[in-house]
């Protein structure tokens, strides 16, 4: 099931500016005290908020970011059993990213250098390379369309950008002020059809995305992912980084491509 790729058309559109149409002025003072006017579902100070965090993360050319992380899987009985796992992102922008990603269930490790994309499985010590686009934005919706790889956290590398129309979003508002491992953020609300999502925005000249809640509404036992993050925004990292060497024990084998609609149309 899809979490962060639903919430990632919302992020997309916020970038777009809103206006709001002043009232027209009454010809003559009404015989009655008219009723006050329903607060609006959306809050400019909150699509503001996200509008600066997208610009924010698109600023930065060198960081890692690690997240803690728990997801939700609801069995075939309706129980709902939660999974801890954790993941670290070196990203130098705009095409190099390298990832681990750790969980009770599995690991795995890619490698984007601009030209191929590596996934390896430290495990069961087989590995697979596939050329890729010039860019990690393009190499995220490439992988994913033709081998059905969702990266996770990729909205990060996407927020802010002109993809999506508004329409999806339902409310969003500002909570207030929170603290999370020691940072002051604002928290943040937002709705979309089939999805309930917040976010904590480091407070300061460094809107940086702090924590992550993803409840998916459309599913009567409401399954969340929650992952709380750790930034360093001047990394300075290598290519060595980005270069995937097989070690020797290790496998290649074949990144099959996918139907990606098949998939989903057997999604639960």
């Amino acid at each position: 099931m899809r979490h962060t790729a639903l919430i990632t058309g919302l992020c997309l559109a916020l970038a777009a500016p809103m206006a709001m149409a002043a009232p027209p002025k009454a010809a003559k003072a009404p015989t009655a005290a008219a009723a006050p006017a329903p607060a609006p579902d959306v809050e400019p100070e909150a699509v503001a908020a996200l509008e600066a965090m997208g610009k924010y993360l698109r600023s930065l050319k060198d960081f890692t970011v690690h997240a803690d992380t728990t997801l939700d899987i609801v069995v075939e009985d309706g129980q709902k059993l939660q999974f801890a796992g954790d993941l670290d992102y070196k990203v130098r922008a705009p095409d190099k990213l390298q990832l681990d990603l750790r969980s009770d269930r599995k690991e795995r490790q890619l490698f984007y250098d601009g030209k191929s994309l590596t996934v390896y499985g430290p495990k069961a010590k087989y590995y697979a390379t596939v050329d890729a686009p010039p860019t990690i934005r393009e190499m995220l919706g490439a992988v994913e369309q033709k081998y059905g790889i969702e990266i996770p956290l990729a909205d990060l590398f996407l927020w802010g950008t002109d993809q999506a129309p508004t329409s999806a979003l339902k409310s969003a508002t500002r909570v207030g002020p929170a603290r999370i491992g020691g940072t002051i953020t604002s928290q943040y609300a937002f709705r979309q059809e089939g999805v309930d999502w917040q976010v904590w925005i480091e407070a300061g000249p460094k809107p940086l995305p702090r924590r992550l809640v993803i409840t998916t509404t459309d599913d009567p036992a409401q399954p969340q992912y929650a992952s709380t993050l750790t930034w360093n925004t001047a990394a300075g990292l290598k290519d060595s980084a980005f270069t995937f060497a097989p070690p020797k024990d290790s496998h290649r084998i074949e990144m099959v491509e996918v139907d990606v609609v098949a998939v989903e149309e057997k999604s639960p």
